[in-house]
């Protein structure tokens, strides 16, 4: 019987009866003292890096499962010989989503309608940029970024797709380029969204340099992580570049913060997974993944191998 402990209560109960599994309840970020029993700790949804550092309170601990495809900071805190599996897939779907949904709104003037609406006005959007027919590139293209290229795919866009390395493409782009191409890639693409991990390489990737290479009027969408982008830099260029952003550096983005009231940017607090999908999907993912644990199989989307045995 493989001991596995939840978060929450709803998590655990959302996932149900798993053959060969104990559940219990901890939450890593609390006072509470763990059962010593447990071997796979499922992270709490937000705060996981924060809070991880008190796995190593388990002795018999090997696997820790992230409620998040992001891991950073995780195995920076995580014992070494604890194994670490993300949340691959999850939330592929609903950041898709939004991802479209912001371009869709910043191209259109939606958040400007708004604004409107709220003084009872009615004002004209003037013509605005239709998504059809603009080129689009995809900053990281793993599973997030394949989501938001197919669902781009129907709008008769332009797609070009980046990620850490050149690779063949696939049924939506006839080539995968290498990030070491952006520099000549940025200057010919109208809409820029940008879903890379962040990691050292990433950090500040959207930088002065970055966002000068696009031409004026290009629009950034940022997607990742609030750190993959330089905030001075964003700030500067948001006159220039209309900005749509789920994720900030800092976040929460502190009132009175400049990008709050910069021109043409549209922020969202960081939503991108949290839709009514996300709860059957991640229950779906975790009864995979503790029955293959149970049945003494190597769990998926693993980002560090188990070395506790």
């Amino acid at each position: 019987m493989v001991v596995v402990s939840f978060p929450d209560p709803a998590l655990r109960d959302a996932v149900g009866e798993v053959p060969g599994v104990e559940s219990v309840l901890w939450d890593p970020a609390g006072d509470a003292a763990p059962d010593e029993r447990v071997e796979v700790v499922v992270a709490p949804y937000l705060g996981a890096a924060s809070a991880l550092a008190a796995v190593a309170q388990l002795p018999d601990v090997r696997l820790v499962q992230l409620q998040s495809a992001g891991y950073d900071g995780v195995l920076e805190v995580v014992p070494e010989e604890v194994g670490v599996a993300n949340a691959a897939g999850v939330y592929d779907a609903a950041t898709a989503e939004l991802a479209v949904g912001m371009v869709i709104a910043s191209l259109r003037g939606i958040p400007d309608a708004v604004r409107s609406g709220d003084g009872a006005r009615w004002t004209p959007l003037g013509r605005r940029t239709s998504l059809a027919d603009r080129r689009v590139l995809v900053v990281g293209y793993g599973s997030v970024g394949r989501a938001i290229a197919r669902r781009l795919s129907t709008f008769e866009v332009t797609l070009t797709a980046v990620a850490s390395r050149a690779r063949a493409g696939d049924d939506l782009v006839d080539t995968v380029h290498g990030i070491d191409e952006l520099s000549t890639l940025l200057p010919e693409h109208d809409v820029v969204i940008v879903i890379v991990p962040l990691n050292d390489s990433t950090r500040h990737l959207v930088d002065d340099a970055f966002l000068s290479a696009l031409p004026d009027g290009a629009l950034l969408v940022n997607v990742a992580r609030g750190p993959v982008a330089d905030t001075d830099a964003l700030v500067a260029h948001s006159g220039r570049l209309p900005l749509a952003l789920d994720v900030t550096d800092p976040e929460p983005l502190p009132d009175g913060h400049p990008l709050w009231t910069a021109p043409n940017v549209l922020i969202t607090p960081h939503a991108g997974g949290n839709t009514t999908a996300l709860l059957p999907r991640m229950s779906a993912l975790l009864r995979e993944q503790l029955g293959r644990v149970a049945a003494g199989e190597e769990p998926r989307h693993l980002v560090r191998p188990i070395v506790k045995t």
